[in-house]
């Protein structure tokens, strides 16, 4: 599992989703909050199971459910109780059409969206500065660090690292022109191959070489 940006609501239809060593990463029958990750994890499963994801544009959660910050469910898996959410059975039973009506029913945009600053940040591949967001939406550094970690669950500066190492990931996977680590450094926007291979293995835990 890789680090995306994106925040995920999980529900296991089935039996308990376990480790390799019997551990327990979810529940039967039981619906999780993934938060935004900055880093990659990795399982190795056993047993029966049956596992429905919803992923959710970043700060796109807040259009549906309205919780007081995302940021205490960065990098967590956290189950969900005494809210209004889909029903585990109906899901299985009906899967589109029912999620379909329920998030339609859900929909509610809020006041203050930070849409457009994550729309800026991803069309120029994370190759900005806060400050240049924060100046451009006529606010301050702090207000967005505030604004982000409610509403995304990290700094804007941590999400820009994210969209920017999704976009090296791009061009290493389809270097077809075989551009050296150093080219493709300078193109997204890192100050030199070191510096890129660190962030990449920060995120992917593999060299850029690996992927």
């Amino acid at each position: 599992m890789l680090p995306d940006g994106c925040v995920d609501i999980i529900f296991n239809i089935e039996d308990d989703y376990r480790t390799e060593t019997g551990s327990v990463l979810m529940k039967s029958e039981t619906t999780y909050l993934i938060g935004m990750m900055m880093h990659f994890k990795e399982y190795q499963t056993i047993g029966k199971s049956k596992i429905l994801g919803i992923r959710f544009k970043p700060a796109a959660l807040s259009c549906f459910f309205k919780l007081s910050s995302l940021h205490e469910f960065t990098n967590q898996s956290i189950e969900l109780e005494n809210m209004d959410l889909p029903l585990v059975h109906a899901i299985d039973k009906n899967t589109s059409a029912y999620l379909d009506r329920f998030f339609l029913r859900k929909l509610s945009p809020p006041k203050y969206s930070i849409l457009p600053i994550i729309k800026d940040i991803e069309e120029l591949n994370g190759q900005l500065k806060v400050g240049e967001l924060a100046k451009k939406y006529f606010t301050s550094p702090r207000q967005l660090e505030r604004n982000f970690k409610n509403l995304v669950g990290v700094s804007p500066k941590d999400f820009i690292s994210v969209v920017r190492y999704r976009f090296a990931n791009r061009i290493i996977k389809n270097n077809t022109s075989r551009k050296c680590l150093a080219e493709i450094a300078f193109e997204s926007g890192y100050y030199d191959h070191a510096h890129l291979t660190k962030e990449i293995k920060r995120f992917t835990g593999s060299a850029p070489s690996k992927l």
